[in-house]
């Protein structure tokens, strides 16, 4: 991997590379709870990958992904403040982005941690992972994107224990219901989510823009898009690239 470029945010670490970008959440005064600050940074890292796509890693700083909203901010957010959405549109945002969003998760993804994790495309955690919700017992909801995105990741019944109890689930129960896909442990993590991010690498970047636009599009818009999808791909030249090296490799076997 060549050497990367890194940046200093006020909250995010950035480090990049020409075809993946490392976001590491770090506030671990407060383990690494989303602050507007933090909001602020994310949206401008979408900015640049939505111009210069490239995979995303998510992860965080001092064995902690994200403890939650910030909660001194979280109490003065008034009702205004909640109907535009602070947190749930920058998420949407990471989940939109046009390449793969890995989420390597240590220790807490609460709360807004966790949502943000739901808004990856692919999530790994260590063995003392930890993801829960506990929005009601704060007096609120989860509103942004658990009360839908969870239920497509976990199924509708899960889901709803989850939300509605606040109880936490530790990496054996989350690798069990799917949250999380792989189990690693902290020194492996990020090594890992790096190892995906080859896998994906390797595959024809467009092809894998379409295929991320499409698990993403509802099942009834599906029948006319993917035609079109695959009619792009099919007159590509990346696509003869590939099937010729492809058919090359299988004849001098």
């Amino acid at each position: 991997m060549p050497d990367a470029r890194r940046t200093e945010e006020r909250s995010v670490r950035i480090e990049e590379h020409h075809d993946r970008v490392i976001a590491t959440l770090d506030r671990p005064e407060v383990r690494n709870a989303i602050d507007q600050a933090m909001v602020d940074d994310l949206h401008a890292l979408c900015e640049r990958l939505e111009t210069s796509p490239r995979i995303l890693i998510l992860t965080g700083a001092g064995g902690v992904f994200a403890s939650g909203a910030d909660i001194g901010q979280l109490r003065d957010r008034t009702a205004a403040d909640a109907i535009t959405s602070i947190n749930a549109t920058v998420f949407h945002r990471i989940r939109r982005l046009p390449m793969p969003v890995i989420a390597a998760v240590d220790g807490y993804a609460l709360g807004g941690g966790a949502e943000l994790a739901y808004a990856a495309d692919i999530r790994i955690g260590t063995d003392r992972v930890r993801f829960g919700n506990p929005e009601t017992g704060l007096g609120i909801i989860a509103a942004a994107g658990a009360t839908w995105r969870l239920p497509e990741i976990v199924g509708h019944a899960r889901a709803s224990e989850l939300l509605l109890t606040g109880r936490v689930l530790d990496a054996e129960e989350a690798l069990h219901w799917g949250l999380i896909s792989s189990v690693h442990s902290p020194d492996d993590l990020l090594a890992a989510a790096h190892t995906l991010a080859d896998r994906i690498a390797a595959n024809g970047a467009r092809a894998t823009e379409l295929t991320k636009r499409l698990l993403l599009t509802p099942p009834d818009q599906h029948l006319g898009l993917v035609g079109d999808v695959q009619a792009e791909l099919f007159d590509s030249a990346e696509k003869h690239e590939r099937m010729t090296a492809f058919l090359e490799r299988r004849k001098n076997r």
